[in-house]
C-alpha cells in the first residue's frame, strides 16, 4: 500500500562540463548516481580545468514513493516493513497514497558518505527499489477510479447492467446483496445502499456558493452485538479508496494530517490522514463515541463543507475531503436506555448528530420469535454448503460494476414534479411540530432528502429524479427520524433533540421546575440567605414527581441567569432583593 509520495526531484542526467582555460566543452552521462568528472581537457591539455555548468546539463523527473507492506501479508505480532521506491520519467504520479499496488523494479544498496567532504562511506548501506513497472491490484474492491479515465466496461457487462437495472426490484435485490451474513436490518442496508451510490455531483455556482455536498453521512447506534462493525467492515472492504479507523485508537492528527520532516530533503510537510486518504471515498469510524473531543471537532468542517483547514508550523492549506463518513457508536451504558433521548444515551455533541444524514438505531428486540430467526440464521452461515447457497443474492463483482458504473454515468437531475414533491415533504416535516412550538426540520433536512433522492434514482440508472425516488427518500428519513429523534417524555418526533440537544418537553419541564422553585423562595419571605440542602429537601416534599439533584441544579441555574438568585459554593443561596 502506498503511504506517501514525495514531490517531484530533479535528476542530472547528462552533465555539461566547460574548460576554463580555452572554453572547450564536454557532456558526462551519469551513471548510477556518479558524475566521472573530466580531468584532462583533450584541447589545451590542462589538468583540472573543467567546470560544471548547471544550465546547460539535463535533467530527468525522478518521485520518492514510500510502500507499506499490506497488513493481510503481515507476519504475526508484527508492523508493517516500509520500503522506499523512486519512480522515473513516466511512472511519475502514477500512483498516490492510499493505493495497494505490486511493483517490479530493481533492488539497489547505496552507499552512504560519512561526510561530504570525505571519500570514506559507511559500511551500512541504504537500500531502495528503482521502479519499473506499477500494478494496481486489488480486485476485491470497487475499480480504482483513476483521475479523467473511464473504467473499461464491455458492451456485454454495460447490456447486463441495464437489464438489471429495468427489473423492478432491483432496489432491493442490491439491498440484499449487501452484507448477505447479516440478518434483516433492511432500512439500514437501503441506507447504506444510497450511501454508496452517492448524490449528484454539482459543479455550478450559485450567488457565491459552490459547494453542494452529495455525500452522504450514515451513523448506525445501538445495544452491543447487534453487528454494527460488521457492517463497517463490509463497507470499508468494498470500496476503493476508504479508511477504517476507531474512534479510540484515532486522534485529530491522524484524522486530518501532520507536519513532519522529509529526511530526503530536510523540507517540513505535510502528511495526509485518514480523512483526506477517503476523498471519494468512505471513511469508516468505528467506536465513534469513544473519540475524545478535539478528534470529534474535526469532523465538523468535513461533514458540512468537505474541506479539511490546516495551519501548522507556517503551512497553511486547505485539502479536499470529499468523503462520505459511516460511523457506529454505543450507548454510554453499553444498552440502549428507553427513557433517554439519543443526546442522553450516545453523548455527542447534537452539532455534530445534525449534520448526519440519517441516524440509525440498531436495538436487539428481546422477543423469541426474532431470537429464534436470528439464530437459525446465524447457524445456517456454520453448516450451509456451497450447493445450497441462494442463487438469488447478486454477485459480489456485479454489486461493484453496477456502483461504479452509475456513479461515473449517471447523473440525476430533479424532475418538475420532484420539485414539487420535495418541498411538500419539507413542509410536511415542519407541520409536524408547528402546533406544538417544536421545529421538526431544518434546512438541512431538505437537503438530505434531495441527495437520497438522487441517490435513488441512481439505483434505478435513471437521469431524473422521480416522484417514486422521493417517496422512498421521505420514508427511509422518517424511518431514521422515528427512531432517533423520539422524545421519550412524550413519545413524539422532536427535531430540536438532535439540533439543541434538549426536547421542547424536557425544556418545558425544566422551566417548570424553575417556576415551582421561585414560589418557594418567594414563600420564605425577606430571609436573604436560604441554605442549598434544606431548600432542596422541601422541593422534593412539595413536588408530585421524583425530582433529581442534577435537575435542581439546572433550575437554580436558570433563575440565577435571570437575577433572582445568586448561589454560593454548595451551601446556601443568596436572594437578590429590588432595593426599592
Amino acid at each position: 500500500m502506498v503511504i506517501r509520495t514525495s514531490n517531484i526531484i530533479p535528476e542530472m542526467r547528462e552533465a555539461f562540463f566547460k574548460c576554463i582555460v580555452c572554453q572547450f566543452t564536454t557532456t558526462v552521462e551519469i551513471d548510477r548516481g556518479r558524475i566521472n568528472e573530466p580531468t584532462l581537457c583533450t584541447s589545451c591539455n590542462t589538468n583540472y580545468c573543467f567546470t560544471l555548468v548547471h544550465n546547460r546539463s539535463q535533467f530527468t523527473d525522478k518521485q520518492m514513493v514510500k510502500l507499506q507492506e499490506s497488513p493481510d501479508d503481515m507476519p504475526a505480532g508484527q508492523t508493517p516493513y516500509t520500503v522506499v521506491l523512486f519512480a522515473h520519467n513516466d511512472l511519475i504520479d502514477v500512483v498516490h497514497p492510499g493505493d495497494r499496488v505490486t511493483v517490479t523494479g530493481i533492488y539497489r544498496a547505496q552507499p552512504l558518505q560519512v561526510n561530504p567532504r570525505m571519500r570514506n562511506i559507511r559500511s551500512v548501506y541504504k537500500t531502495h527499489i528503482d521502479v519499473l513497472h506499477f500494478r494496481k491490484i486489488d480486485q476485491k474492491r470497487l475499480y480504482e477510479e483513476e483521475d479523467g479515465k473511464d473504467h473499461r466496461f464491455t458492451p456485454e457487462r454495460v447490456e447486463l447492467l441495464n437489464i438489471l437495472s429495468q427489473k423492478r426490484d432491483i432496489y432491493d435485490r442490491l439491498t440484499r446483496a449487501i452484507a448477505p451474513s447479516i440478518y434483516e436490518n433492511e432500512d439500514v442496508k437501503k441506507g447504506i445502499l444510497l450511501q454508496l451510490f452517492g448524490g449528484t455531483k454539482k459543479t455550478f455556482t450559485i450567488s457565491g456558493r459552490t459547494n453542494f455536498r452529495a455525500e452522504i453521512n450514515i451513523l448506525l447506534c445501538g445495544d452491543p452485538g447487534t453487528s454494527k462493525s460488521q457492517l463497517l467492515q463490509y463497507v470499508y472492504n468494498l470500496v476503493p479508496r476508504s479508511q477504517y479507523t476507531s474512534g479510540k485508537g484515532s486522534s485529530a492528527v491522524g484524522l486530518t494530517a501532520y507536519v513532519t520532516k522529509d529526511p530526503e530533503t530536510r523540507q517540513l510537510v505535510l502528511q495526509t490522514g485518514a480523512l483526506v486518504l477517503a476523498d471519494n471515498g468512505i471513511c469508516c469510524i468505528d467506536e465513534f463515541d469513544k473519540m475524545n473531543d478535539s478528534t470529534r471537532s474535526v469532523l465538523h468542517e468535513v461533514m458540512e463543507q468537505q474541506t479539511l483547514s490546516i495551519a501548522k508550523a507556517g503551512i497553511i492549506c486547505q485539502l479536499n475531503a470529499r468523503t462520505s463518513i459511516l460511523a457506529g457508536a454505543n450507548p454510554t451504558e453499553s444498552q440502549w436506555n428507553k427513557n433517554k433521548t439519543i443526546i442522553e444515551n450516545v453523548q455527542l455533541p447534537h452539532t455534530l448528530l445534525s449534520r448526519f444524514d440519517l441516524i440509525f438505531l440498531i436495538l436487539d428486540p428481546q422477543n423469541e420469535n426474532y431470537d429464534r430467526k436470528l439464530a437459525r440464521h446465524l447457524v445456517s452461515l456454520y453448516y450451509r454448503t456451497r450447493d445450497e447457497e441462494e442463487d438469488e443474492v447478486l454477485d459480489m463483482s456485479i454489486l461493484r460494476d453496477y456502483i461504479a458504473y452509475a456513479k461515473e454515468h449517471v447523473n440525476p437531475k430533479l424532475s418538475d414534479q420532484a420539485a414539487q414533491k420535495l418541498i411538500q415533504s419539507y413542509v410536511d416535516m415542519r407541520k409536524v411540530g408547528s402546533g406544538r412550538g417544536q421545529i421538526s426540520a431544518y434546512p438541512r433536512q431538505l437537503e438530505s432528502l434531495i441527495r437520497l433522492s438522487e441517490a435513488h434514482a441512481k439505483v434505478r440508472l435513471s437521469q431524473v429524479v422521480e416522484i417514486e425516488d422521493v417517496d422512498e427518500a421521505y420514508r427511509l428519513h422518517k424511518e431514521a427520524l422515528k427512531q432517533s429523534a423520539t422524545d421519550p417524555l412524550s413519545g413524539k418526533i422532536d427535531i430540536g433533540i438532535l439540533t439543541t440537544g434538549l426536547s421542547s418537553a424536557a425544556r418545558k419541564k425544566r422551566m417548570e421546575l424553575a417556576q415551582t422553585v421561585k414560589k418557594l423562595i418567594e414563600t420564605k419571605g425577606s430571609i436573604p440567605i436560604i441554605s442549598y440542602p434544606k431548600l432542596f429537601d422541601e422541593l422534593k416534599q412539595s413536588s408530585d414527581i421524583q425530582v433529581t439533584r442534577e435537575q435542581f441544579e439546572d433550575a437554580l441555574k436558570d433563575l440565577q441567569d435571570d437575577g433572582l438568585i445568586v448561589v454560593i459554593g454548595r451551601t446556601s443561596i443568596r436572594v437578590v432583593r429590588n432595593r426599592d
